[in-house]
Parts: C-alpha cells; sequence; structure tokens
C-alpha cells in the first residue's frame, strides 16, 4: 500500500455516506434553482418593490451556488480535468456574485431601515391626519352651531332675547358652566352684570371699568384668557372641592347704539363695550382651542351686529311713532287752521255785505246830498261825511284784501296797461290833497321806462297811490319826488335784504320806484314795524294820523306777488323818509301770457250826465239798499222798478227794462241764479236786459261766477253818484262794465 502525508489516515469510501451527499447536493442544487423562480414571480407580480436589481444579483447568486452543488455530483467519481475545471469556474463566480452581493447589502441595509422608518413616519402622519380630520369635523359643526346661533339672534331685533339667546346657544355649543355679560353703567365707570347663563348671581352687580384685567380685554378684539379669580369671572358658587375650569373673555362692540337702555340705562356712544365671560366646566383637563376662541371672537362681532340693527329698528319705530304723533299734530293743526279760516272768511264775508250795506246807504245819499244847493257849511259836513265813508271803505277794502293775501286766494290779474298814465292818474290823485297842504310833487320817468306794460295795474296802482299817499299825509312842508326806471337785476341785489333774489329773464323787467319826501322822518329802530299789521311808528309827528296801519303791511304782500321787494330808508327823525320798491312787469312784445287789456274808467270817452227815459229793474232784498240804489238812478234820471226777490224779479224782467242790477248779496245767494234763468229766457242777446251784479267783492272767483251766468257786468258796493253814472256810460257804450280785481 502507497503511503500518504495525510495527518490522518485515509478512510475507506463509504458508500452509504457517498450515497448521502450525492442527494443532498442533488436537493440542494433543486432548491437553489427553484428560488430564482420564485423571485422572479414575486417581482413580476410586485410592481412597488424599488430593488429590482437586487433581486436580480441575488438570483445569479443562488443560481450559481446551486450550478457547484450540481457539478459537485461528479466530484464524488473518478473525474476528468475538464470538470474539474468547470468546478472551479463555478466556484469562482459564485465567490465573486457572494462578495458583490455581500457589499451591496451593506449599502442597501440603510434603505431598508428606512423603508420602515418612512412606514413609521407616514403611520404618524396618517394618525394627525385623522386627528386633524376629526378637528376640521369638530371644527364644521362649531361652525354650524355658529350659523344657528347666527340664525338665531338675526331672527330677532329685540335686544334682550339677542343677548340671552346668545349665552344660551354658547352654553350648549360650548359646553360651558357659566357665561354672562357685563354691560356699562349710566356713568360709564362701572361694568353691570346684566345677563348670566345659569343664573347663580343676582343681575345688577357691578365691578369698576378701571380694573387692569377689563382694560386688557377692552385693548384687543380677540378673546383673552382671563384669571378665574378676577371680579368679572367671580358669577358661579365658590367650591374648594373642585379647580375651576379656564376663563375667556372678550368685548362686544356697541355700535352706533342710541338710547340703549337696560334696567333704565343711559345713551350710549359708540367707543363703548360690553363685555362677555364664558367658563369652561370645573375640575375638567379640558382646554379652549383656537377654533374655540375664534367662535368666540365670530359670536361677539355678530351680537354687536345685531344689537345694533336692534338699536337703529328701535330708533327707527321711535322716530315713525314720533314722526306718527307730529302728523296726528299737524293733522289737527291743520284742521283747526283750515277751520280757523273758513270761520274767519265766513265772518269776513258777512261783516263785508253787513259793512257794505250801510257804507252804501251813506256814501250814495253823501254823493246825492252834495249835488243839490247846500250852504257853504253844509257842504263842508256832506264833504266830511263822504271822506270820512271813502276812508271807511278804504279800510274794509284794506282788511279783506290783507285777509285774501294770507290765505293765498288773491292773485294777480295780469294785462297790458299803460304804465305812464298810470302814473299821471296817481298824481292827479294825490295833487288835489297835496295842494291843500301846499306840497309840490313831481314825476319823474326815467326814457328807458316803456309806455306798454303787461302786470296787474289795480295792485301796482294801489301799492303806488299808498307810497304816494303816505308821503303826502305825514308831510307837512317842502315837497315829495317819485323817480321811475328800469334797473338791472344786478344792481338790486343788496345784503340788506338777502331774501330778494332778483333774476333777469327773458321778456321781464324790473321797475324801480322811488318816493322821497321832505316830512318828519322815522327812527331806523322803528322801520321794521312799518310792515306789521294794524302798526304805527310812535313818534309824534306819526301819531293821530289817520291810518289804519295795513297799508305798507298790504303793499309789501301784494310787491312779493310782483316777484320784487320794497323797503324803507331814513337817516332819522326830522330828516325825511325815501321809500323804495321793485316790481316785475312783463313786455308786451314778448309775454307769452295771455294778454287781457285793462278796462279803466278812463275808456269811455265820454260820460253822460242824465240818463232820461232810461228803465232800471233793482233786485235787493235789503231794503235800504234798495232804496238807496233806486235813488241813485233816479237822480240820473232812470225810471226804475224794485223788487226784493227773485221770484219777484223772473217775473217783472222783461225787454222794456234796458238794465238789471242785481244784488248778489252774500255768496251762494240765489242772484246768480236769478241771472242765469234771465238770461236763458231772452234767446236773442238785442233783446235781454244787460245784467249787472252789485256785489260786495270782485274777486276773481265772484267775476267768473259772473261771467258764467252770463252776467254783463259786476260793480262793487259802495257806489257814489258819480260812480254809478260812469258806470252807466260805460255799459251803455260797451255792453260791459266789470270792477278790476
Amino acid at each position: 500500500m502507497e503511503s500518504c502525508n495525510c495527518i490522518e489516515p485515509q478512510w475507506p469510501p463509504d458508500d452509504l455516506l457517498m450515497k448521502y451527499q450525492y442527494i443532498s447536493d442533488f436537493f440542494i442544487a433543486l432548491a437553489y434553482f427553484s428560488i430564482p423562480l420564485e423571485l422572479i414571480y414575486f417581482v413580476k407580480k410586485s410592481a412597488v418593490f424599488p430593488y429590482r436589481w437586487v433581486l436580480v444579483q441575488f438570483g445569479a447568486f443562488i443560481v450559481l451556488c446551486g450550478a457547484t452543488h450540481l457539478i459537485n455530483l461528479w466530484t464524488f467519481r473518478i473525474h476528468t480535468k475538464t470538470v474539474e475545471v468547470v468546478m472551479t469556474t463555478a466556484k469562482v463566480l459564485t465567490a465573486v456574485v457572494s462578495c458583490a452581493t455581500a457589499l451591496m447589502l451593506v449599502h442597501i441595509i440603510p434603505d431598508l431601515l428606512s423603508v420602515k422608518t418612512r412606514e413609521l413616519f407616514l403611520k404618524n402622519k396618517a394618525a394627525e391626519l385623522d386627528r386633524e380630520m376629526g378637528l376640521i369635523r369638530t371644527q364644521e359643526e362649531t361652525g354650524r352651531h355658529v350659523r344657528m346661533l347666527t340664525h338665531e339672534i338675526r331672527s330677532t331685533l329685540d335686544r334682550h332675547t339677542i343677548l340671552k339667546t346668545t349665552l344660551v346657544e354658547l352654553g350648549r355649543t360650548l359646553a360651558l358652566e357659566e357665561c354672562a355679560l357685563w354691560m356699562p353703567t349710566r356713568t360709564g365707570l362701572e361694568l353691570q352684570l346684566a345677563y348670566t347663563l345659569r343664573q347663580q348671581n343676582p343681575v345688577g352687580f357691578t365691578v369698576p371699568i378701571q380694573l387692569p384685567v377689563i382694560n386688557q380685554v377692552f385693548s384687543t378684539n380677540r378673546a383673552v384668557k382671563i384669571s378665574p379669580n378676577c371680579p368679572v369671572a367671580r358669577i358661579r358658587p365658590v367650591s374648594g372641592k373642585y379647580i375651576p375650569g379656564e376663563v375667556v373673555a372678550v368685548r362686544v362692540p356697541l355700535l352706533h347704539l342710541s338710547n340703549f337702555q337696560i334696567n333704565d340705562w343711559p345713551e350710549l356712544s359708540t367707543k363703548r363695550y360690553a363685555l362677555m365671560v364664558l367658563m369652561l366646566p370645573s375640575d375638567s383637563a379640558r382646554q379652549w382651542h383656537v377654533h374655540e376662541l375664534e367662535l368666540v371672537e365670530v359670536v361677539a362681532d355678530q351680537v354687536a351686529v345685531a344689537l345694533s340693527h336692534a338699536a337703529i329698528l328701535e330708533e327707527s319705530m321711535r322716530a315713525q311713532q314720533q314722526l306718527l304723533e307730529q302728523n296726528v299734530a299737524l293733522d289737527l293743526a291743520r284742521r283747526e287752521a283750515e277751520t280757523a279760516i273758513r270761520a274767519r272768511n265766513d265772518f269776513l264775508a258777512v261783516m263785508n255785505h253787513e259793512m257794505r250795506t250801510p257804507m252804501h246807504a251813506i256814501i250814495a245819499l253823501s254823493s246825492l246830498l252834495q249835488e243839490t244847493d247846500l250852504i257853504p257849511e253844509q257842504r263842508l259836513m256832506v264833504e266830511a261825511i263822504l271822506k270820512s265813508s271813502n276812508l271807511l271803505t278804504t279800510l274794509i277794502n284794506d282788511v279783506l284784501d290783507l285777509s285774501r293775501l294770507e290765505d293765498g286766494s288773491l292773485k294777480l290779474d295780469n294785462g297790458v296797461f299803460n304804465l305812464h298814465t298810470m302814473f299821471r292818474e296817481v298824481l292827479n290823485l294825490i295833487k288835489p290833497i297835496a295842494s291843500v297842504k301846499k306840497l309840490s310833487i313831481t314825476l319823474t320817468l326815467a326814457p328807458d321806462v316803456p309806455e306798454l306794460a303787461v302786470g296787474d295795474e289795480k295792485r301796482l296802482m294801489q301799492v303806488l297811490l299808498n307810497v304816494i299817499g303816505n308821503a303826502v299825509k305825514f308831510t307837512k312842508e317842502g315837497s315829495i319826488s317819485v323817480n321811475a326806471l328800469v334797473a338791472k337785476a344786478e344792481s338790486l341785489r343788496d345784503a340788506r335784504t338777502p331774501d330778494f333774489i332778483p333774476a333777469a329773464t327773458d321778456g321781464h323787467y324790473y321797475l324801480r320806484v322811488q318816493v322821497k319826501d321832505s316830512g318828519p322822518g322815522i327812527n331806523p329802530q322803528d322801520i321794521p314795524k312799518l310792515y306789521t299789521k294794524f302798526a304805527e311808528t310812535q313818534t309824534p309827528p306819526n301819531r293821530n294820523s289817520g291810518g289804519s296801519g295795513l297799508g305798507l303791511a298790504i303793499c309789501k304782500r301784494f310787491v312779493s306777488l310782483m316777484e320784487g321787494n320794497i323797503w324803507i330808508e331814513s337817516d332819522g327823525l326830522g330828516k325825511g323818509c325815501t321809500a323804495i320798491f321793485v316790481v316785475k312787469l312783463g313786455s308786451p312784445e314778448r309775454s307769452n301770457g295771455p294778454v287781457v287789456p285793462f278796462a279803466s274808467n278812463a275808456l269811455v270817452n265820454q260820460i253822460q250826465s242824465s240818463f232820461g227815459g232810461l228803465k232800471a229793474l233793482i233786485m235787493d232784498e235789503n231794503g235800504v239798499s234798495r232804496t238807496v240804489t233806486k235813488g241813485l238812478l233816479m237822480h240820473l234820471g232812470c225810471n226804475v222798478t224794485t223788487v226784493a226777490s227773485s221770484e219777484e224779479c223772473l217775473l217783472a224782467a222783461s225787454q222794456e227794462f234796458k238794465v238789471i242790477f242785481i244784488d248778489l248779496c252774500m255768496p251762494g245767494s240765489d242772484g246768480l241764479e236769478t241771472a242765469a234763468h234771465i238770461r236763458k229766457r231772452f234767446s236773442k242777446r238785442h233783446e235781454r236786459p244787460l245784467i249787472v251784479a252789485l256785489a260786495g267783492s270782485t274777486d276773481r272767483m265772484t267775476r267768473e261766477s259772473c261771467f258764467r251766468v252770463g252776467m254783463d257786468g259786476c260793480i262793487l258796493k259802495p257806489v257814489s253818484v258819480d260812480r254809478m253814472r260812469s258806470v252807466l256810460s260805460e255799459l251803455l257804450e260797451q255792453r260791459t262794465v266789470f270792477e278790476p280785481l
């Protein structure tokens, strides 16, 4: 036997052991070849595994290991050199792949560990998201409660309901132990406990408003955590068994509140705040969350808005109630004023008729007496009677004009008239009185004063007569000058008369009239009194002047109707006086309004002195007035028939009468109906007698009524002989005669 260099002696080959090794290597190879197949299946099915290349490398390592075990099967028997080389190559490759795999595992193990960390991170994130979702759900639930609370407090505009509902809903939504509202007191120096949720403390308890904790809350619009032991938080029973819960406070702006009162509280300004205090349950680990504090802040703002709306509604309802009361009072005052105006007008109508009837008798009979043969002393007495009667008639006219001016029923009767002629007529009327007092009157009309004008001639003439008449009345000696010119609107503006704002318009101009006298003058402080009804200056020269105190008051209203102004100037007593008035007139060629010529007495070229054979019928229910009118007509040569009623007048009316005089007496009498029946009886105009009304007023309504029933004229009582003579002359010549308004 050959010897060997082995340390241990050689064992003879054991077939059984060799068989076991052979079988083991076969199954190892089989397992090694099956593992890559499984890895390939796993990689194919897993689309998210991040290390596929590592599995490929690991599969190659396993295949090579299996290959070495498979090749090792041939090494148990006598094998060739080729098998030895293959075996060596397989083992070398296996060693290389094994080392590469080992090194690569060292590199990827941290990544594999980070995958585990990321898994934990994702799990934490998922848990945090779950918490955030829970918080969002909680906030959504809280928001739903806020909307419900907002709807509740917005559904009413009663401030007490708003505040009580707010506390109840906040307590239910936030599970509060207590909630309270502090309001400012009357002085604004304290806060008063106004409402509580549990009503454990009496309402009315006060704390100073200057406490540091209150200033801290009032300085911000955010909810502020405060100590449970501060004065405004001590609104629940004190108990030593429990730890008090957290407390927050928030200010509630009292926006635009006026007369906001609880328990007789005062009016509050926009700078004041209420204080809302909210408490979590005692002996609880619960804390205020951010979303809960935001909820409290939102609710405080909503309460402020709701309170402002409630206050505005209260103010609106209060103002509406006051307006309703004022309207009722105004309506009552209006009715009383209308009643007073109707009573005044009725009184004036009655007095007008009752005064004019005797005045008609006095003036008519005096004028008839004046035309008889009288001795000088008797003539002076008759003239005095006529003068006094005319003065009384003027006073009656002034009172009626003033009444119509005040109630707005007097309207201007605009028409075309001769302006120059009007001035001359006024001077002709005034000159006889001035000559008695030896006063000189001069009239100066500027070249730019047009001859024709559009306006109310009668009212303008009345103003001019009044102003010049005052100058004559109060001037004992010297002169009176009357100057008229056309003034530009700009030159009439005066700071002393701010209410008068002249405005130039096409087809119109301003007439400025100045009347200057050398009389006693007026104390400047007495000038405003001149425009007051029934008032006269009390300076000695003006006393017992015979005026009624109505002249300038009426003139001022007439001038205002003519869009003008009137004022008096005087440097003092003994220095004369100047009266100036401005009126707005139209130009005939440019006037767009209707042009109604003014028919004055001067249109009659020739006045007859006698009307012999003229048959006239008089209807007058007053016997004295009927007799006086009959006397006037008989004095003028007329053949007169009188009746006392409308029935008698209708029976007596026939073609033989040339003129029928119907006394209208008072408004509403049957004189107008009588005239209408007479007009219907005579279809032909030339066969019908002329119908003239004797009226106590010749205002626009009376004239329109006369026109409507077909009357031919309307004259104002009282009537003198001269006036009746001119009326008959004008009536026979023009077949119409109407007194100007």
